[in-house]
């Protein structure tokens, strides 16, 4: 039998092997939706809902049905979120920024929180030589890696006053040097695997570094793009899944991170779901509406 390595860069902690997990005032689950802010330069092929027009320049056809996001998804979904008490967890592409600082601005008056998804979402990006056919950082040097961190979090820490606790690789792809580095820059968690429930250690030289849940289950673009998931259903995933977690979080405490694109359930006929599911949601009790940012906290003060 062939030897299996597994993951240097966390242990392997079955969950039935640890206490407990649990959240402030006893809550049963931590609610984070997650909520990807993402610019496409008009350029550079992009995400697209109809790939036969990716090779034209302009492609007005997918670029305007991503920038409906940033122009109106975005706002019916904050809305929608003021209204349940809920705050966003903001994936943001540094780019938005300059490119669309309405955004920031909106965000900042709802106390969202903020954390590190890349320069832009543009599938080839351009770091010194090197191109990257897909966006991800995962054929970039230690050098080229650190131009795109500097680069993002110095522009975010200059524009919202703070430094940047939390980092989401491009399309969830790093190097073996991403830990460590984010870890010497400052920033306290990453959200690129999404294996746990709870937060747990990464294995990084000064022990500091957290992983926060994420997902790829309740993800609207896998959903969506890739597994032809319809609207409703989407819904009841949603729904479904806070469930089970609602249930055995009465014992011990869970995650669920909910990740969303504006382009895509800020569209009407997919938002009326999402609606659905997070009033659902928010009529229970303890529930604990919450950010990345806020269960880094909690973590840390409870466990470490």
């Amino acid at each position: 039998m062939a030897n299996l390595t597994q993951s240097p860069h966390f242990d392997y902690q079955p969950i039935i092997d640890r206490e407990p997990f649990k959240l402030p005032e006893g809550k049963r689950v931590a609610v984070m939706p997650y909520v990807n802010i993402e610019h496409f330069p008009a350029d550079i092929p992009g995400t697209a809902l109809v790939p036969g027009t990716l090779g034209f320049t302009p492609d007005s056809l997918n670029y305007g049905w991503r920038d409906y996001g940033n122009r109106v998804g975005l706002y019916r979904m904050m809305d929608l979120m003021d209204d349940l008490g809920m705050r966003g967890t903001v994936c943001l592409n540094s780019d938005i920024i300059h490119e669309y600082p309405r955004i920031i601005e909106e965000g900042q008056k709802r106390n969202w929180a903020w954390i590190g998804h890349g320069i832009n979402n543009a599938p080839a990006n351009w770091i010194g030589n090197v191109r990257e056919p897909d966006g991800s950082l995962r054929m970039l040097s230690e050098e080229q890696e650190r131009i795109v961190l500097e680069t993002v979090l110095t522009s975010m820490e200059q524009a919202l006053g703070r430094k940047t606790k939390g980092w989401l690789s491009p399309f969830l792809t790093h190097t073996d040097n991403t830990p460590r580095l984010l870890e010497e820059y400052g920033v306290e968690y990453l959200c690129d695997y999404t294996h746990d429930d709870h937060p747990c250690r990464f294995n990084t030289p000064k022990n500091k570094l957290i992983s926060v849940p994420y997902t790829l289950e309740l993800n609207d673009i896998p959903a969506f793009m890739n597994c032809g998931v319809s609207s409703e259903a989407f819904g009841d995933m949603i729904i479904d899944q806070f469930d089970v977690l609602y249930e055995e979080g009465a014992t011990n405490a869970r995650c669920m991170p909910i990740c969303l694109h504006t382009f895509l359930v800020g569209q009407p006929n997919k938002f009326k779901h999402l609606k659905r599911a997070f009033e659902y949601i928010a009529k229970h009790d303890d529930v604990w509406l919450t950010t990345g940012d806020d269960v880094n906290d909690w973590y840390r003060q409870l466990y470490m």
